[in-house]
């Protein structure tokens, strides 16, 4: 079973993205990682190439920053990294520059690969995430956050990155067929040191927006406030993967607020309850999973 990993990156260092740990994270099992470097103002494509020189092959890109709608050029600059992986590959694991894998997991998701490598149906596999926000120390709980997502697909040129990367689709955009693997996806993301991630959002932005929605919406800040998605958090009791204790060891910000108090909004007390007693999910699904 050959197994290829692969990563869209830029400007890794302007915004603090943990892809180095992220790509380490998956590199045990992986024979190969493509990358696909987009042209950067900083160092991000010395960075990747000091990662391992044996496994990673990295293809230089240039963004097409006219694709702003939904987030498209992000699609874009996944499907080029997909379809550099070798031809005899089996299974193609995507990462995202702010996502990293337990290794307490690795040995799991490589059976469930092999479990089902030659089953027809089984398009992907179907990971669940934790979302960290505001420090390593807090999880969201609500339903802003995707409890699931595809991060393993096989090797098919029919399967294609869907609308701004967060998932995948196959054929005439149609769904893919998963299965649910117990495993998870640490998300980073809306982890960093305040002011970069003001920056960050600012740029992003223009990923998804128009200049006359960026001219009315996005005000110049110094620093970005976590103070709106402090609602449902929740205390990580668990580890973080190996690859990220230098990071978070290097944290030099603190969460400066009182999450005890429940500011969970009645909306989402609503949901919960519905889906307590109903069995009802609401939560956003780009998959079909099977039984």
């Amino acid at each position: 079973m050959k197994i290829s990993g692969f990563t869209f990156i830029r400007n890794a260092i302007t915004y603090d993205y943990p892809i180095v740990e992220a790509i380490q994270s998956i590199l045990p099992i992986c024979d190969e990682v493509i990358v696909a470097v987009g042209k950067s103002e900083d160092a991000t494509l010395d960075l990747i190439k000091s990662i391992n020189p044996t496994k990673i092959k990295i293809i230089e890109t240039v963004w097409d920053d006219s694709l702003r709608a939904g987030g498209k050029v992000l699609a874009d600059e996944t499907d080029k990294a997909f379809k550099a992986i070798a031809e005899d590959t089996d299974w193609a694991f995507y990462i995202q520059g702010d996502e990293v894998v337990h290794e307490e997991d690795l040995e799991k998701i490589k059976e469930e690969m092999l479990r089902w490598k030659d089953a027809p149906k089984v398009d992907g596999l179907l990971f669940n995430y934790r979302h960290f926000y505001g420090s390593y120390d807090y999880v969201g709980t609500n339903s802003r956050w995707y409890p699931h997502e595809i991060r393993i697909i096989k090797n098919r040129s029919d399967i294609f990155s869907y609308q701004d990367a967060q998932g995948f689709r196959k054929g005439k955009n149609e769904k893919l067929n998963v299965k649910p693997i117990d495993a998870f996806i640490h998300h980073y993301g809306w982890v960093k040191e305040p002011e970069i991630q003001q920056k960050k959002r600012e740029n992003f932005n223009k990923y998804w927006h128009s200049d006359d929605w960026m001219d009315k919406n996005v005000h110049d800040k110094n620093d970005f406030s976590y103070e709106e998605g402090m609602h449902s958090l929740t205390r990580f009791k668990g580890t973080h993967p190996q690859v990220m204790h230098e990071r978070i060891a290097a944290k030099n910000w603190k969460l400066d607020r009182d999450i005890s108090v429940d500011r969970t909004t009645l909306k989402e007390k609503l949901k919960g309850g519905i889906k307590k007693y109903t069995g009802l999910d609401f939560s956003y699904r780009n998959y079909r999973i099977l039984r």
